[in-house]
């Protein structure tokens, strides 16, 4: 789990070399099919432990373990607790107060009336997913934050829905208090959001404020864990609420409305404050109201007023968030920011952590280096590095000269496998510019015969991809197979400025499915994509988009393959999200071609597969689509036994996903290349 490298003063003669085997092997669906060998890494707060996920010892790479690091002696390895027959380990995070937080899912069937996302279409298959607390020595394991008393008046279905859904969660870690935490409770008579102070040694709580109806709370103050913001939504008319933002006057000792920082939630503009200046009690908003992009501004509560220029701002890509001291020397201080670019890359304004930051870069060229966890003298820092022909691996920077590395998440992939991976534009048929992550074969260059190639649209839609790493193992499966992978961010997607996440609204299977026609028809005409050779292939929303894609004339593809797909707008409209604010924001932009209602229109053959524990786009809606297109083109269904809507999926649900889409492009669409 561990090797050690020294470190001359820059870093600079680290280097990260690959094997020698040939670049054209196909990637074996084993390798990516297996439980990362690390994965969920952090370190506690005062920089003694680290903890993550490891695959577990004896179970072929198909089992998580929890592991833990005593960081005062790192190389001793860790304390490793592998997960139960039920109960899986699926993410973990080092505390303080020598805590551990683990989070385990596990199987659950029964009726769901009433109960999370499966209440509305009957679903009785599903995940319980449970927060617990251990020490690091993983001695004993209980129930994280969670209020376990029995409720006069709670039936049993209610009492059964909180199990499911869960009743507690972490808020804010107070890195400062060497005990406490701030952590929610759903109180099981109002199904309202309690927040307490949670001493993690004793379990004592102490309540800080009862949220409920249409108030939530915004930042607390990290330092002692008092209120500082708070929302509220307001109806202001028929389907139309007021997103308003409160700050709390340490005069008045009450919370005032500020009308300059309150929207309508149907602008969906982003007002979000994320850190406050203590020498000054401004405020730090991120925000697009001053621009397409998101950039970070200061606002000042008692004139009421933003400054006249934003404190940071990019001219392409949106601040996704600013970098905030945690520890004792620095905390509260702004170290620097993330640009929401191809990638998250962090820019630092500290001269210290700059300096860090900077040598790790130059030891680690060609990937993204992300500082995630450091204690205060900075003696122990740890760091990811990863590429898209990298997989993401977890080091540690010790007295800043020795470099561990604890572990890689794919240590098997060959980099050599993997090609070449380039961030583009092009212009959609109206004009609109559409950005896109292009990734080709490794043996491919300018010139070569163009190729097979497989649209990729991802889900959401109010999502996108990152350049990198594919976590799914969708892309370097598809790319050592000797195909190229367009994954266009088309209208609709966020991330990319308002104006092109709002021209998304209502036009599902339009001009959103214009856009991936555009990519197809870009590559063609650069010469890299062979016209008679297409396919597209998307998951979730994006399984929606290849299903829109098999049913529009004049199809640019040759074959369609549809996991988790919504093919029924109507049936979605009526069953959107368990989440009040998404059901009012997203629900009504859900509209346009509905694939169902045009079956008799396939035109391409269709593989659809989804999992009989997805609750967010259930069955239905595959087989649905399954049952109204077969008697007109080459159709497939497969449902997946225990396989849940997002990530993490088990190593048998890659297995059989990643088997069925190479059989299906070999077979039914003719598209086998290598």
């Amino acid at each position: 789990m561990t090797r050690s490298r020294a470190l001359s003063a820059l870093f600079a003669c680290l280097a990260l070399t690959g094997g020698n085997a040939s670049a054209q092997q196909p990637i074996p669906i084993d390798l990516l099919a297996r439980t990362p060998e690390i994965q969920s890494v952090s370190m506690s707060t005062d920089g003694r432990n680290l903890v993550g996920l490891v695959s577990a010892p004896g179970s072929n790479h198909r089992d998580t373990a929890l592991a833990t690091w005593n960081l005062d002696d790192p190389d001793s390895g860790p304390t490793i607790t592998p997960s139960g027959d039920r109960m899986k380990f699926v993410a973990a995070d080092a505390m303080k107060a020598d805590r551990v937080l683990v989070i385990g899912r596990q199987e659950w069937t029964g009726q769901l009336a009433g109960c999370g996302e499966g209440r509305r279409s009957g679903a009785t298959r599903t995940f319980v997913t449970k927060a617990y607390l251990t020490d690091t020595s993983h001695s004993n394991f209980s129930e994280a934050f969670a209020d376990n008393t029995r409720r006069i008046g709670v039936s049993e279905d209610m009492q059964r829905c909180l199990e499911i859904g869960g009743t507690a969660s972490l808020v804010n870690r107070l890195p400062l208090d060497p005990d406490n935490v701030i952590v929610m409770q759903v109180n099981a008579l109002t199904l309202s959001g309690n927040y307490y102070l949670y001493n993690l040694r004793t379990g004592e709580t102490s309540l800080l404020l009862r949220a409920g109806g249409r108030s939530s709370p915004g930042l607390f103050n990290p330092r002692d864990g008092s209120l500082l913001t708070r929302t509220q939504l307001e109806p202001i008319g028929p389907g139309e609420y007021e997103q308003r933002i409160l700050i709390y006057n340490p005069e008045t000792g009450q919370f005032d409305t500020h009308d300059n920082l309150t929207r309508r939630l149907s602008e969906r503009h982003t007002v979000e404050i994320v850190g406050m200046d203590e020498s000054t009690g401004n405020f730090h908003v991120l925000t697009d109201l001053f621009s397409d992009k998101v950039q970070a501004w200061v606002y000042d509560p008692v004139r009421r007023k933003f400054e006249d220029e934003p404190l940071v701002a990019h001219p392409e890509y949106s601040i996704s968030s600013l970098i905030i001291g945690t520890r004792p020397s620095n905390f509260n201080q702004i170290l620097g920011f993330t640009v929401d670019g191809p990638q998250r890359q962090s820019v630092y304004v500290d001269p210290q952590m700059g300096a860090i930051h900077e040598s790790l870069r130059q030891a680690y060229p060609d990937q993204n280096v992300v500082i995630s966890d450091y204690n205060d003298d900075l003696s122990r820092v740890l760091f990811t590095t990863q590429s898209h022909r990298y997989p993401p691996a977890y080091h540690l920077l010790l007295d800043r000269e020795r470099v561990m590395t604890v572990g890689t998440q794919r240590p098997q992939i060959n980099p050599e496998d993997i090609g070449e991976q380039r961030w583009i534009t092009y212009s959609a048929r109206d004009g609109v510019t559409i950005p896109a992550i292009l990734d080709l074969p490794a043996d491919w260059k300018e010139g070569d015969a163009p190729l097979p190639a497989i649209i990729h649209p991802h889900g959401g839609p109010w999502a996108r991809d990152y350049a990198g790493w594919d976590g799914s193992g969708w892309v370097p499966f598809l790319t050592s197979r000797g195909f190229a992978v367009l994954r266009h961010q088309y209208r609709g997607s966020a991330g990319f400025g308002r104006d092109l996440w709002l021209a998304g609204d209502a036009e599902w299977g339009q001009k959103m499915q214009d856009d991936k026609d555009d990519g197809a028809a870009w590559m063609v005409e650069q010469g890299i994509a062979d016209p008679d050779r297409l396919a597209i292939f998307g998951y979730s929303y994006g399984g929606f988009a290849a299903a829109a894609a098999a049913v529009r004339p004049d199809s640019p593809y040759k074959c369609a393959i549809s996991g988790a797909p919504v093919t029924d707008l109507a049936r979605l409209s009526t069953s959107w999200s368990d989440n009040r604010l998404q059901r009012i924001l997203q629900g009504v932009t859900v509209a346009g071609m509905d694939p169902l209602r045009h079956a008799d229109r396939a035109n391409i053959p269709v593989l659809l597969y989804v999992g009989d524990r997805d609750v967010r786009t259930p069955a239905l809606h595959a087989r649905n689509f399954y049952n109204a297109i077969r008697g007109h083109v080459p159709a497939r269904f497969e449902l997946i036994a225990d396989m849940p809507h997002s990530l993490p999926w088990y190593y048998g649900h890659h297995e059989q996903t990643l088997s069925l889409i190479e059989e299906f492009l070999n077979g039914e669409c003719g598209l086998a290349s290598r």
